[in-house]
């Protein structure tokens, strides 16, 4: 994902100029030579987003003469820019996936994303670069942002505040994507596009309990997010609604690499069904009970996640998750930040889409569908 991080920022800002008019009128775009000085990258990596901009026939190389924008593009050239707040964007299964759709849709509405800012130092915390990225697309006067909020640190709500703060002062419209800026149960008043995570939970839990499972626990990492409390309650509303007992299923906060504490937790709680608060802590807590004696998955305990990303399918035991709609979530998102940045009177909205069961192996099921 290095070489991605490298040249995506000098794509989105060339389609940003281009957004804004900057290169009409026969204005040629600056040379290979010219990208990699100004943004300090290898020629190579300057060539690749010029690439890109062709690929995308937004400009033509013309021999001896430069590159210039398409002259079936000087007419639609859009007057409009939007940005993503990303935490580890280039390196997420989810939110890339999202934020790829999301380019794709907004350039079918003649308009472009800005993926970050090159000169944002790459050692930067997750917070600085967030808050770094605010300012920046306060600077560049941008219409709308999409703000996936910081999800980890004892700090993450006042920093999510501060910078959805300042981008609505600027008059600059917003999309919180996946989840709030206030922690559970909060909900604030910017609109909001993901899946119904309680709903997917509540899917979730109701499979394994229909299986016969009914020992269920539930793994999240430390300083987890919002959307795994909404997980968590739609999995013990199912657990009610089966007549489980009052608490299940049992909640464990801990890193699914931890083997002692792992091989102590199954062992004071004899446990049929885990529930992990993404696919991520599901693959982690697989491979530490690879290390477990005499204990065999999905018969002695079976698992499940959330996210249906890549690897679920590679897994020594395929995982049964709730997948996560990418396309139909990056639609909805851009629909939603395009009426705001049009009409900023419209009440907030919480755009909910639903997850989809996907049956593997790692859930004990009998007869699982095959991947």
């Amino acid at each position: 994902m290095a070489s991605v991080a490298k040249y995506l920022p000098i794509l989105q800002i060339l389609e940003a100029d281009i957004a804004a008019g900057k290169y009409l009128n026969g204005k040629r775009l600056p040379s290979e030579n010219e990208l990699a000085q100004r943004f300090k990258v290898s020629r190579p990596t300057a060539g690749r987003a010029i690439r890109e901009l062709v690929n995308l026939g937004l400009i033509e190389r013309r021999a001896g003469s430069g590159t210039f924008l398409r002259p079936s593009r000087q007419a639609q050239s859009a007057q409009r820019t939007i940005g993503l707040i990303v935490p580890g964007l280039g390196n997420t299964e989810i939110l890339d996936p999202i934020c790829s759709e999301i380019t794709r849709f907004a350039q079918a509405h003649h308009t472009a994303v800005l993926w970050g800012d090159p000169s944002t130092q790459q050692r930067a915390s997750t917070a600085e670069q967030a808050t770094q990225l605010c300012q920046f697309y306060i600077q560049q006067r941008v219409s709308g942002v999409f703000f996936a909020p910081i999800e980890i640190g004892s700090d993450r709500q006042r920093i999510n505040l501060e910078i959805a703060s300042a981008l609505s002062s600027a008059g600059i419209a917003i999309t919180l994507l996946d989840r709030d800026v206030l922690d559970f149960p909060g909900r604030s008043n910017f609109d909001l596009v993901g899946i119904d995570n309680f709903i997917a939970g509540f899917t979730l839990a109701s499979h394994l309990i229909s299986l016969g499972h009914r020992r269920l626990g539930f793994l999240a990492r430390p300083d987890h997010p919002s959307t795994t409390d909404l997980r968590l309650a739609g999995c013990r509303q199912a657990a009610a609604s089966h007549g489980l007992p009052h608490g299940a299923p049992l909640f464990f906060s801990a890193v699914p690499t931890d083997v002692r504490y792992i091989r102590e937790m199954l062992a004071a709680n004899p446990l049929d069904a885990m529930i992990c608060s993404n696919d991520l802590t599901a693959a982690l807590l697989m491979q530490t009970l690879t290390t477990s004696p005499g204990l065999t998955l999905p018969r002695d305990l079976a698992i499940a996640g959330f996210d249906d990303v890549n690897y679920s399918t590679l897994l020594s035991v395929p995982l049964t998750t709730m997948h996560q709609p990418f396309r139909a979530i990056a639609q909805a998102a851009v629909d939603t930040l395009l009426a705001r940045i049009e009409d900023p009177t419209l009440p907030p909205r919480q755009v909910l889409l639903s997850a989809e069961l996907i049956v593997r192996k790692s859930c004990g099921a009998p007869e699982a569908i095959p991947t």
